[in-house]
């Protein structure tokens, strides 16, 4: 079996390959302060109550940009899963995706493995829209070669900020989608300048980076948000939540 962890600044998402199957999956808020005893009680924890024996996973590929996390997970996995992971770098992908970047050392490691992911199953060019901490539009030729992106405060970061700086503003979950765009009273109102706000602001960025590409990309979200978003976006063809998972078994088997 393989393992594979993704950590981001707000969630880790890890997984267990049976193969290509994606046996089991969970989502976690990422610890930053952890050790590796205390991540392998979390994680033991989880493979418990899905009947994973740690001793049958046999190697680990790991995406993070959270720096800290590095020595943790290494710790972790040849300590307790006695393997040495895989960190996922962009030099780490040059053969499987050429990086069109200024300095492709920028670009976040998740972002090239949902890249490698998203063309390896679609084979055309692609806008691939993350909705983490921030939200990030990373843009794929019809040749698989990644062009670049853009990089927005995420949604959550965005309400964030409105709550802490308006202070006449209630907090107000902002998980489901009002009725209509016109709010008629202050919840309504914010919850539709958060959702609609940002669906329009992915279509907007879509339209002018599909001219730029001159071509008709394929567009796929991912994300804890994704699903919200998708529901109320004019250009989101298809939600891929397991989406950097997959990349990074596929990075895994090919470098």
């Amino acid at each position: 079996m393989l393992l594979v962890i993704d950590v981001g600044n707000t969630n880790t998402v890890i997984g267990v390959y049976d193969g290509e199957t994606l046996k089991h999956d969970w989502r976690i808020r990422t610890i930053r302060d952890s050790t590796a005893d205390e991540f392998n009680v979390l994680a033991n924890g989880l493979f418990s109550y899905k009947g994973v024996n740690p001793k049958d996973i046999k190697a680990a590929a790991i995406s993070s940009v959270v720096p800290s996390s590095v020595p943790i997970l290494n710790a972790f996995c040849e300590k307790y899963i006695h393997v040495t992971p895989l960190w996922i770098k962009p030099n780490s992908v040059k053969k499987l995706m050429p990086i069109l970047y200024n300095n492709p050392n920028e670009v976040g490691a998740d972002r090239i493995v949902n890249a490698v992911s998203a063309f390896d199953k679609y084979k055309t060019s692609l806008i691939i829209i993350d909705f983490g901490t921030a939200t990030t539009f990373d843009v794929i030729s019809e040749k698989g070669e990644y062009l670049g992106g853009a990089i927005v405060p995420g949604v959550m970061i965005s309400s964030e900020a409105l709550f802490q700086k308006a202070s006449r503003l209630a907090r107000v979950e902002i998980f489901e989608a009002p009725e209509k765009v016109i709010g008629k009273d202050t919840i309504e109102s914010i919850q539709s300048g958060i959702i609609y706000g940002n669906a329009a602001m992915v279509d907007g960025m879509v339209q002018r980076m599909s001219k730029e590409m001159k071509s008709s990309p394929k567009i796929l979200a991912t994300g804890g948000l994704a699903p919200l978003i998708f529901k109320v976006s004019n250009t989101i063809e298809k939600v891929e939540q397991s989406l950097t998972l997959e990349g990074l078994r596929l990075i895994y088997n090919q470098i």
